[in-house]
């Protein structure tokens, strides 16, 4: 008998050693990327029992120096949803490039009906940008920026947008490593 209370006392306190572990990788992550919640929506199945509510969440996650990316889940929880978005937008983080702390130079983003015009600004201009706009565009460490959302203005589709506008920025230095070849 006193052997297996020793026992569970032993798997409980590793158990406990884990989870305090666990809640400090945790809070490492939070210090190492800059998470923001961009919209989180409660959607709806309708099955022969009645409803089932489901969460989704759009999360943007960045390094701040030029690394960034967006995740879209959904979970029956909201916590889980965002728990399950940030970790695909860590996985899916692109490098952009960045001259000083704007772009280097104009584009337009295009992701279905949305377009996202970036143009670079001079420094101490700061972000001129929506909020799912702003989102990225903080998160990706760019600090003098101007936007315009064009045509449609759908959270998701602004953040694909904008993403892709950024990434496919290129600095003079890799156009001309790239005509070399």
């Amino acid at each position: 008998m006193s052997e297996e209370k020793d026992l569970k006392e032993e798997i409980q306190e590793k158990e406990e050693k884990e989870e305090i572990k666990e809640v400090f990788e945790g809070a490492k992550l939070e210090e190492e990327y800059i998470e923001k919640v961009i919209k989180i929506n409660r959607v709806c199945k309708v099955v022969a029992g009645g409803k089932r509510f489901s969460f989704t969440a759009l999360v943007v996650v960045g390094d701040g120096k030029g690394n960034v990316g967006y995740g879209y889940c959904k979970a029956k929880d909201v916590r889980q949803a965002i728990e399950k978005a940030r970790r695909k937008a860590i996985k899916t983080m692109k490098k952009i490039s960045l001259k000083g702390t704007t772009i280097p130079h104009e584009v337009i983003g295009k992701c279905k009906a949305s377009e996202v015009l970036l143009k670079p600004a001079s420094p101490g201009t700061g972000v001129i940008a929506g909020r799912s706009v702003r989102a990225v565009v903080e998160a990706a460490g760019i600090k003098d920026i101007l936007t315009k959302s064009l045509r449609s203005h759908n959270p998701l589709n602004l953040v694909k947008a904008t993403f892709n506008g950024l990434t496919s920025c290129k600095t003079k230095e890799e156009i001309e490593e790239f005509r070399k070849k």
